[in-house]
């Protein structure tokens, strides 16, 4: 079979008898590509020079980039994306692109090249944060943004945030990534430490959307549990767990889309803690699913 695609690749002027692979035009592959994932084409590119030469087309990269990729390219300085060819401007946006001070990153999903967006606990209003009585910065490799909020104790338990961007159509899921423990490492090994974990088990945490076009969805998840949690196929407790809190619909991307999103448990008849926040994640809803069923890397 190697030798059959061997035979394949090569055009009317190889060792070959008859047309092969290079003989087809190169715009007959362009529009072939514009089936195909960009793995799939960067893989096929590799064939031979029509491939090639079709795997660079503008025409096709302009199909796998979103309608509105110049607001993206809007976060990005003019002189990392100037004179840049559109397969580049993909691999450039398909980087985590960083805004709000470095509190937000947005990035296109490299195989489906669909937005995705995420937002760290220092981009969100945390009650308490100042006071180190109840909340302290954590450094840790665990987090994209490097850095997690971990609560000690507290009493009014609540996590805001809001973000407004021009999100392309289509439908998403937001997902809160927390977890039970405080976790270091220890020998080279990663260990968790459960000294201030208490209060989740009492009474739920309660999670909210809401968009400024009037859509809503909430939840609400007990954070500790001792049973196995079957959701998530694992404990809760000493591992990250994203808690989706609803889906909503984008339409179009003007007018632009805003979205508030919170956690919280407000019953102040016990304390919480030991708990840490990483960061709220924004991803179209069927690619969150392929992605945890591992159809998608």
């Amino acid at each position: 079979m190697g030798a059959s695609l061997s035979n394949l690749t090569e055009g009317s002027n190889g060792s070959a008898m008859g047309p092969g692979l290079g003989d087809i035009p190169e715009s007959c592959v362009a529009c072939v590509f514009t089936y195909l994932t960009p793995p799939e084409i960067c893989n096929l590119a590799r064939l031979n020079r029509a491939f090639r030469g079709a795997a660079s087309s503008d025409s096709v990269w302009e199909m796998k980039l979103p309608g509105n990729y110049q607001d993206l390219l809007d976060l990005v300085p003019p002189e990392r994306y100037q004179n840049l060819s559109k397969k580049d401007i993909f691999a450039l946006l398909s980087r985590p692109v960083p805004f709000d001070d470095g509190n937000k990153e947005i990035w296109l999903d490299r195989v489906t090249g669909r937005v995705c967006m995420a937002i760290s606990a220092k981009g969100m209003a945390i009650t308490g944060i100042d006071d180190r009585r109840y909340w302290n910065w954590v450094s840790t490799e665990e987090s994209r943004f490097h850095t997690v909020a971990y609560l000690q104790q507290i009493w009014w338990f609540e996590v805001d945030g809001v973000v407004k961007f021009p999100l392309p159509a289509d439908i998403y899921t937001l997902s809160f990534r927390l977890h039970l423990g405080r976790f270091s490492k220890r020998l080279g090994r990663r260990v968790s430490s459960f000294e201030h974990t208490h209060g989740w088990d009492i009474k739920p945490v309660t999670f909210e959307l809401s968009t400024s076009d009037g859509q809503l969805a909430s939840c609400e998840h007990y954070l500790d549990d001792t049973e196995q949690d079957y959701d998530n196929g694992n404990h809760k407790r000493g591992c990250w767990i994203d808690y989706k809190v609803g889906e909503f619909i984008v339409n179009d991307s003007e007018p632009v889309t805003e979205v508030r999103f919170s956690v919280k448990q407000i019953d102040c008849t016990h304390s919480k803690g030991g708990l840490c926040v990483d960061s709220v994640f924004i991803i179209p809803t069927d690619l969150k699913e392929r992605k945890r069923k591992g159809m998608l890397k």
